[in-house]
């Protein structure tokens, strides 16, 4: 059986959906899997021992210039590729109008996707012959896709745990574990403080509290931070200058590398952002804080991990910008961050 998995974009929504794989492995032995990814994102797959092959978009360059000789090549080249194929099942679980135009380019004959309400583009709903229907047990992006891919077959997906694994190279590896070796021994504790909305963030004053608290706590640790971009970098320098404790300012990684470093760390502390999504698929305990997304349905699953979920009445809005946002960020307390961390530092086990 050949399949096509549909799911573009972005960092955390693609890591949700990775389960998938292992999942369509162990329903169909054999199985052989292709995957459409936008070009920012491929590094979360490439090298996936459960996939086959990668179709890679470049929808933002293409859409700066739709008309050229290159961009029409390209998706010429794409729209032959999956036709070629000649996939038994599509699986859309992206569920906008992009994806269900690579539906329609596929040719396949069935095309699994998600129901009206689920869909990011209710025009989706044209290009799919098959709407699995939401269970009440579905209460997460991971176990969505899951009920996508799982109906043709038999087996059961809820209350099994599945692969989610980064493929990353020696020399990710050895990059990371050399950055690692620079510092003094200890409890590490990963703070990733970026993220994308404004609704999303929490407040600088807290972070710093925060990493004091587990500095003094938790004697020897050593609160590190990871950045995105120049302005996510200034607002990490400012945060560890004022923490009482050792801190560390990690330099800009690529995600492969960044996989690897999660891997030789305790805990990663940070917003609903694709760095802690990173971080649980490799297998390291996080502590997440929602306020305008809801952690219950996004945020990382398991025992080792921990969703603090702003306790006002409107959390969980999905408003990327609030007249209360300070008062949002406000509500998610140093204690309650603190407690998950906590919890989670110290059922680690010793080094």
């Amino acid at each position: 059986m050949r399949v096509l998995i549909i799911k573009t974009s972005a960092l955390g929504d693609v890591i949700h959906a990775l389960p998938v794989l292992d999942y369509l492995h162990k329903a169909s032995p054999g199985i052989v899997i292709d995957w459409v990814i936008e070009e920012g994102f491929k590094d979360v797959l490439e090298g996936n021992p459960l996939l086959n092959k990668l179709h890679v978009l470049s929808t933002r360059r293409w859409r700066k210039s739709p008309f050229t000789g290159q961009t029409r090549s390209e998706i010429t080249t794409l729209w032959r590729e999956l036709r070629s194929n000649r996939y038994d099942i599509v699986f859309d679980i992206q569920g906008n109008f992009k994806s269900g135009l690579i539906d329609l380019a596929s040719g396949a004959k069935l095309k699994v996707g998600f129901p009206l309400k689920l869909q990011q583009e209710k025009i989706n709903s044209f290009f799919t012959t098959k709407k699995v229907p939401l269970s009440a047990s579905d209460d997460h992006a991971s176990l969505r896709c899951l009920s996508v891919v799982s109906a043709p077959f038999e087996r059961p997906y809820q209350d099994a745990e599945y692969s989610t694994d980064i493929a990353f190279s020696n020399h990710d590896s050895s990059e990371a574990a050399g950055l690692i070796s620079e510092l003094e021994a200890g409890p590490k504790v990963l703070f990733h403080c970026g993220t994308t909305w404004q609704t999303k963030f929490w407040t600088p004053e807290n972070w710093s509290k925060l990493g004091t608290r587990v500095c003094l706590t938790f004697p020897g640790s050593v609160i590190l931070f990871t950045w995105g971009n120049e302005s996510e970098k200034t607002t990490a320098n400012i945060i560890a200058s004022h923490i009482t404790g050792k801190t560390h300012l990690i330099k800009r990684l690529p995600l492969k590398t960044l996989a690897a470093l999660f891997k030789h760390v305790d805990l990663v502390v940070g917003g609903d952002t694709g760095p802690v999504h990173l971080a649980a698929a490799v297998g390291t305990p996080t502590v997440s804080l929602y306020r305008s997304s809801d952690g219950s349905e996004s945020g990382p699953r398991g025992k080792r991990h921990i969703i603090v979920q702003a306790p006002l009445p409107c959390t969980k809005c999905f408003k990327t910008s609030c007249p209360k946002d300070a008062e949002c960020r406000e509500s998610i307390t140093v204690d309650a961050m603190f407690t998950g961390v906590s919890k989670l530092l110290a059922a680690r086990s010793p080094s």
